[in-house]
């Protein structure tokens, strides 16, 4: 029985081009293609969002809109909707009237006189009437709007995103900094199943013996967010990097080999 020939030892080391076609690196490759498409789509859907392809035209915040047109009770108020300018109509809850303080008009600090306006049925929007320079005078009018009772009125303000809540800096627990919906929520009457609108309206003309809040427009944002379109060109360095991490696996693997072949052959 002839005995088996030994295989010859190969006489050159694999080339690069050898080792990556390999199937162990193909189907690295394949990977990286998948988790390179991922992020080739993350980013693609990234700068998407980085341009506003429907902007408000300029003044659009200036143009009086009717409430329920902008936002709906329990809704975001829309980020290019800030400051909207719209008209709402209802009546007073007499028992409601709070006040706020470290409220700064034209930088002075002062107080705002709030209310709770009931827009429908079991419906309300708080309201920012008017600013006070003191405590005494924003009491006054607080008391003096309670005593009128449930009035009808019509109202034009700007709509203004919920502040949100924050720890008075005094001892009194009840004191109010922050112009808050929800946080007044808490304080009004009859509030069984009541909707409430998220924004509050900052209203134009104040009531007699408050001074009008200073609220300009706001200012115009560029349709361009560049922090979108920084996070759209990371993802597209997370795609390269996934090649250039199969290209460097390979290479690796391809110089060890090499290195072992001369080893073997010295």
């Amino acid at each position: 029985m002839t005995a088996p020939q030994p295989v010859a030892a190969p006489q050159f080391p694999p080339t690069l081009r050898e080792v990556m076609l390999r199937g162990r690196w193909i189907g690295v490759l394949v990977l990286c293609l998948v988790v390179a498409g991922v992020f080739a789509w993350l980013g693609q859907w990234q700068l998407s969002r980085a341009v506003d392809t429907d902007p408000l035209p300029p003044g659009a915040t200036e143009q009086v809109r009717p409430l329920d047109e902008v936002v709906q009770p329990g809704q975001y108020l829309p980020e290019p909707l800030g400051g909207q300018k719209v008209t709402a109509r209802g009546t007073w809850v007499p028992e409601d009237f709070i006040v706020i303080s470290s409220r700064f008009n034209d930088g002075a600090e002062g107080y705002w006189v709030t209310g709770q306006l009931r827009v429908a049925e079991r419906t309300s929007l708080a309201v920012a009437l008017g600013w006070a320079p003191t405590r005494e005078k924003a009491d006054a009018v607080a008391a003096a709007l309670t005593r009128q009772g449930a009035v009808e009125v019509s109202l034009t303000g700007r709509l203004i995103d919920d502040e949100g809540v924050e720890l008075p800096p005094g001892d009194d627990v009840h004191e109010l900094t922050r112009m808050s919906p929800a946080a007044l929520l808490g304080r009004w009457h009859d509030i069984a199943q009541l909707d409430v609108y998220r924004p509050f309206l900052a209203s134009l003309d104040a009531p007699q013996g408050l001074v009008d809040i200073h609220s300009p427009a706001p200012e115009t944002t560029s349709p361009i967010n560049w922090l979108n379109i920084f996070y759209a060109a990371e993802w597209a360095i997370f795609a390269g990097f996934a090649f250039y991490l199969w290209y460097r696996l390979a290479r690796d693997a391809w110089e060890r080999e090499v290195e072992e072949f001369e080893d073997a052959r010295g």
